[in-house]
């Protein structure tokens, strides 16, 4: 394949991740701007009755079953993929939906059924902490988004028009990360 096919093929390929690519980062971007301007998002939050003597084994093979069955008995309709647990609390996700969180203090087992709103569904979402598909579009993501910057770079290294601006950006960028993550 000569230089001007192979360079034809790599930009298409590169639009195309990358247009594949922009809903996600979009998401990640407004989502981490309004972050950093401080806005999150909310919850609502219900406290749920736990019958006293109530508690469950974090470590036991049956804990996820164990929980799914407690809440259909107390006719607490959530849907979850999986359950976090951390210390002594551990939360039903994902979180980007209602989900049921629950903590243990001084023995005794308490819970509350938490909805978020679209805004903070959404950042959970950015978190990671949505259904589990999106851990596998997140992994795709990355894979797609490497190639994205790969293909770039060989774009603009195959172009002699874009040879030199392209080693100099690559150049510039590098030395910024650099500083950034060791000197800064």
């Amino acid at each position: 394949m000569n230089k001007v096919k192979l360079r034809n093929l790599l930009v298409k390929l590169h639009l195309y991740g990358a247009a594949l690519l922009a809903p996600l980062f979009l998401l990640v971007a407004v989502t981490g701007g309004l972050k950093m301007a401080g806005i999150e998002g909310g919850t609502t939050e219900t406290p749920l009755a736990i019958p006293a003597g109530t508690s469950f084994d974090t470590k036991s093979p049956n804990f996820e079953n164990d929980v799914r069955t407690f809440l259909k008995s107390r006719k607490i309709a959530v849907d979850f993929d999986y359950i976090r647990a951390r210390g002594n609390s551990f939360t039903t996700r994902p979180t980007s939906r209602p989900h049921v969180a629950f903590e243990e203090k001084d023995g005794q087992l308490t819970a509350k059924y938490v909805e978020p709103d679209t805004l903070n569904a959404l950042m959970e979402i950015h978190k990671g902490h949505g259904p589990l598909i999106y851990k596998t579009l997140g992994w795709i993501a990355g894979l797609t988004l490497f190639f994205v910057v790969l293909g770039g770079l060989f774009i603009g290294l195959l172009s002699p028009a874009y040879r030199k601006p392209t080693i100099i950006s690559s150049l510039l960028g590098s030395a910024v990360f650099v500083w950034a993550a060791f000197i800064a």
